[in-house]
């Protein structure tokens, strides 16, 4: 018999329009940079230039400062929480009304799969606004005293794997609370939220709340160590997180890191098999393994490890790679050519400290940045596969035999964010995550997220919560 195959399903870019070049967002409105750089953003799935878009340098940085104060002391602070709660239900409503053209642009300009924008991604950005507009008029309700106030200017700054989710976390609490923001995306993938300064010019935000500077990391430098930005919050790799952490140390500013992971996915001998096989897909592959909390460890029990395996192997099979804006695909591109060649290095180097490398037959694009999902067996601890964040469509495999093992493995690593655990029994799931040092724990499940729900980790995985309550306190000045 024949294979089943999948016609090709291309969404349409035609609903979206991308300019050829892209100024600053300050104040309300579009601003030419002060020094005239540009950056160029690419289709990873193509290697096609997308769009220029501007460089923020010094003057830059300080124009949207000044205008984030000017906005935060004179409208957005002073305005009361309900009418605050009617600007994010406001965007929160664009967002959903246009969601189709923000999530094939941000497939365009990241190269994740259509299917994950569309139906992860877009949903839960519209989720935080909504959320968030909910707490705006019940903050003193929130378990931070009676007058919370906030803080003043959040400097931003997102990484490229969830360019516009990441834009809704840091966001949404941030003006719930009555701040101001002055935002930096990353380098590769600025075009969602230069899109969504459009959407706050379209809900008639007052100018000056939100503030979007496009640029590289001396731009993040900048706004980051800025003197009259109040509140700093960065997502991205550890490296980057502790040079932040010592640049604003010794000030007065305020600090939240959400950094990298080394996530162990435990399956136990009693688990449903074929449950935690797609679970520890989706914990790997979805969004090619750019996701810090990555289930990038797997960590079975013996006793069941070669019929895991062999079950892996087979869904890993029907994996479909390639164009990112097809809507049957499952793994797209990889970031950039940086990353696939920080991928291929660790690859490299987990085949060469002596770890079986396997993955399924898979045809890769010519054009683009393309690695098929791989996983890792025979892995030891010391491998740097087993230690290093790789962010991408790569697993290692340990096995472990008594539960003692399984937590000891899981938590012998500097990183701390997430972990999931599969079994049956009520008792072994809790019991094991009463054990691990990560700040999120799956059962049965992974990769679960809910804005009411906070988020954050542990050691080298940062510190402070996003999302839910909990992400409320890192905008409010609870200490008058």
């Amino acid at each position: 018999m024949p294979a089943f195959e999948y016609a090709p399903a291309p969404e349409s870019t035609a609903i979206v329009d991308v300019a050829p070049s892209y100024g600053l967002f300050i104040d309300g409105a579009w601003a030419e940079p002060a020094e005239g750089g540009t950056l160029k953003t690419v289709n990873p799935g193509t290697e096609e230039v997308l769009s220029e878009v501007s460089v923020a340098g010094p003057a830059d940085v300080d124009r949207a400062v000044a205008a984030a104060r000017r906005a935060q002391r004179t409208v957005w602070g002073p305005m009361p929480g309900r009418e605050r709660a009617k600007y994010l239900y406001r965007i929160a409503r664009i967002l959903q009304e246009r969601s189709r053209e923000l999530a094939v642009l941000e497939s365009l300009d990241n190269g994740k799969p259509i299917r994950e924008s569309r139906d992860v991604d877009l949903p839960l950005v519209a989720a935080h606004f909504f959320y968030y507009a909910g707490w705006a008029d019940k903050l003193p309700y929130a378990g931070f005293g009676p007058d919370p106030r906030p803080l003043g200017v959040a400097g931003q700054v997102i990484p490229w794997n969830f360019p516009l989710l990441m834009l809704a976390w840091k966001i949404a609490p941030a003006l719930a609370c009555g701040n101001t923001v002055v935002l930096k995306p990353a380098e590769t993938t600025p075009l969602t939220a230069l899109f969504f300064a459009d959407v706050c010019v379209q809900a008639e935000l007052p100018p000056g709340v939100v503030n979007i500077l496009t640029g590289a990391g001396e731009t993040g430098r900048l706004v980051v160590a800025h003197e009259d930005v109040d509140k700093v919050a960065f997502t991205g790799s550890t490296e980057v997180g502790k040079e932040i952490a010592r640049t604003v140390a010794g000030t007065r500013k305020r600090l939240t890191l959400e950094l990298g992971g080394k996530a162990a996915n435990i399956v136990y001998d009693d688990a449903a098999l074929d449950q935690a096989v797609e679970g520890v897909v989706n914990g790997i592959f979805f969004n090619q393994g750019h996701v810090c909390c990555a289930g990038s460890r797997l960590l079975v029990q013996e006793s069941v490890a070669e019929e895991f395996l062999d079950r892996l192997k087979r869904r890993m099979g029907t994996l479909r790679v390639g164009d990112p804006l097809d809507k049957n695909t499952d793994v797209g591109a990889v970031n950039s050519a940086a990353q696939l060649g920080r991928i291929q290095e660790l690859a490299a180097a987990g085949e060469a400290e002596g770890a079986h490398r396997w993955s399924p037959p898979c045809e890769l694009p010519d054009r683009g940045f393309w690695f098929p999902p791989t996983i890792f067996t025979e892995v030891a601890q010391s491998h740097r596969i087993a230690r290093e964040e790789i962010f991408g469509p790569v697993l290692s495999v340990l096995t472990f035999r008594t539960p003692d093992e399984a937590v000891t493995k899981a938590n012998n690593t500097p990183y701390g964010l997430s972990a999931g655990v599969w079994t049956e029994k009520a008792s072994r799931m809790l019991w094991t995550a009463q054990r691990l040092r990560a700040g999120v724990i799956w059962s049965n499940t992974f990769n679960k997220f809910d804005p009411a729900s906070p988020f954050g980790g542990f050691k080298e995985s940062g510190f402070g919560r996003e999302g839910g309550r909990h992400g409320l306190e890192a905008y409010l000045d609870v200490a008058h």
